[in-house]
C-alpha cells in the first residue's frame, strides 16, 4: 500500500469513527467528508480534496458505501459529477469557497443549462444571449432537457456573448441563480410519466459579472470540462461485480421457472453479463489511468457502452418477464427530486432509452472517439471559420 493510499484509508477511518453513518445526518456526514478532503480527492486541499490521484476516490466511495454512508452523487448527481469539477477548474477563489461545500452536502442542488431547442448535439451553435450591462450580464433565451432544474438552487449556464466570433469562441459560462423570478422552469414529461427533465426560460435575467466562470469567451473550454466529467460520471462508475444494471437482469433470471430458462435465453443473459463485466473492468483501467483535472476523451468509451449496455440489458429483462413486462403499473405524473432512479423494472426499461441521448448522443460519442482517440479525419464542418452571426439557421 502506497503512502497516499494509507493516508486516505486513515482519513476514512477517522470519518467513520467520528461520524458514524447510522447516527449522523447525511448533511453532517457529507460536511465532515468534505472538510477531510474526501469529497473529490483530486481537488485542491481546502476545497474538498487532497490533491491526490483521482483513482483513490474509489477507496473512499467503497468504504463509505459499505458502512452505510450517504453518497452526494445520488442526491445531487449533476452538481457532484459535473458542476463541482467545473467550478473547481474555472471558478474564482470566492466562487469555490461559496459553492463547493454546500454542493457536496446537498444543501444546494445544481443543474446544467447547455442544450437548446435549436442546438442539441451542436452545443457550440447555441443562441441564448448574454449582453454586458455595467457589472452585470442580461441573459435571454431558452434551454431544454435540463435535469432537476425544478429543484435546483444554482445552474451552470453557457450563453453567447459575442455573436461576431466563430461559434466556439463567442461563448461564456456563468453560475445562475435558479430561484431568480426571471428564470422560469417548465416540466418536460417523459414516457415514464415523470418529469425529471425541464425546459428553462431566461427573460432579462441579470447575472453579476462576478458569477462568470473564467473570462468572456472561455465558455467552450469550460463546457468541455463539464462534458468530459459528465461522460465519466454517467458511464465511468465502477460497481461491485454483478451489481448495478446487470443485477436487475440476474434477479429476473433467478425468478424464472426452469422451463423458462431455455438455451437461447441463457446464452443472451450470459453474453450481457460478460459485457457488463468487461465494461466494469474497462472503467477500472480508465480510472487508474485518469489524469488529474479534466478527464480525457476516453471517457466517451464508457459513456457510449454504458448507454448501449443498459438498453440491451433492460430489453432482455422485459423479454424474459413475458406479458408481465407490458404492465407498467400506476402511471404517476410526478416531478422526481432525484435523477435516473426507477421504482419498477418496467420504469427502468423506459428510462434507459434516455441513456443514449443524455450526456451526448451515441453518435456524438462515436465522432469523439473517432477523431480524438483514434485520430481519424474529422467530420465536415462548413461553419468552422464563419462568425456565428453569419451561420445560416432555421
Amino acid at each position: 500500500m502506497s503512502s497516499d493510499e494509507a493516508r486516505v484509508n486513515d482519513l476514512v477511518e477517522h470519518l467513520l469513527e467520528s461520524h458514524p453513518p447510522a447516527t449522523t445526518s447525511a448533511k453532517d456526514f457529507l460536511g465532515a467528508q468534505y472538510d477531510l478532503g474526501l469529497a473529490w480527492i483530486h481537488f485542491d486541499e481546502g476545497y474538498g480534496g487532497l490533491g491526490l490521484n483521482p483513482k483513490l476516490q474509489q477507496i473512499v466511495n467503497e468504504r463509505v458505501r459499505d458502512a452505510g454512508g450517504p453518497f452526494c452523487g445520488a442526491r445531487n448527481p449533476i452538481g457532484y459529477g459535473m458542476c463541482g469539477p467545473t467550478v473547481h477548474v474555472w471558478g474564482s477563489e470566492e466562487q469555490k469557497q461559496k459553492y463547493l461545500r454546500p454542493l457536496f452536502t446537498c444543501e444546494d442542488i445544481w443543474c446544467q443549462l447547455f442544450s437548446e431547442p435549436g442546438s442539441g448535439s451542436d452545443f457550440a451553435g447555441l443562441s441564448s444571449r448574454g449582453v454586458k450591462d455595467g457589472d452585470e450580464w442580461i441573459v435571454n433565451g431558452q434551454k431544454v432537457w435540463t435535469t432537476l432544474a425544478h429543484v435546483s438552487k444554482w445552474g451552470l449556464l453557457v450563453v453567447r456573448t459575442d455573436p461576431e466570433a466563430v461559434k466556439h469562441a463567442g461563448l461564456t459560462a456563468f453560475v445562475v441563480d435558479m430561484e431568480d423570478p426571471t428564470v422560469e422552469t417548465r416540466p418536460l414529461r417523459q414516457m415514464t410519466g415523470e418529469a425529471e427533465f425541464n425546459e428553462v426560460y431566461f427573460t432579462d435575467t441579470r447575472i453579476p459579472d462576478a458569477e462568470m466562470l473564467g473570462k468572456p469567451g472561455d465558455g467552450w473550454r469550460a463546457s468541455l470540462t463539464t462534458l468530459m466529467n459528465e461522460r465519466t460520471s454517467i458511464g465511468g462508475a465502477i460497481p461491485a461485480q454483478g451489481s448495478g444494471t446487470i443485477a436487475d437482469l440476474m434477479a429476473v433470471w433467478s425468478e424464472l421457472p426452469d422451463e423458462g430458462k431455455d438455451a437461447a435465453s441463457r446464452d443472451r443473459v450470459m453474453e450481457l453479463w460478460i459485457r457488463a463485466e468487461v465494461h466494469r473492468l474497462t472503467n477500472i483501467r480508465a480510472s487508474q489511468n485518469r489524469r488529474m483535472g479534466d478527464p480525457g476523451p476516453e471517457g466517451s468509451i464508457g459513456k457510449m457502452e454504458s448507454a448501449n449496455l443498459n438498453k440491451a440489458v433492460y430489453e432482455a429483462m422485459i423479454d424474459l418477464m413475458g406479458a408481465e413486462g407490458m404492465l407498467y403499473g400506476e402511471y404517476a405524473m410526478t416531478r422526481p427530486e432525484t435523477a435516473m432512479g426507477g421504482s419498477s423494472r418496467q420504469q427502468r426499461f423506459l428510462r434507459s432509452r434516455a441513456n443514449s441521448i443524455e450526456g451526448g448522443t451515441t453518435e456524438v460519442m462515436l465522432n469523439i472517439l473517432g477523431e480524438r482517440v483514434l485520430g481519424l479525419p474529422g467530420d465536415v464542418r462548413v461553419d468552422r471559420d464563419v462568425p456565428w452571426s453569419e451561420v445560416p439557421r432555421n
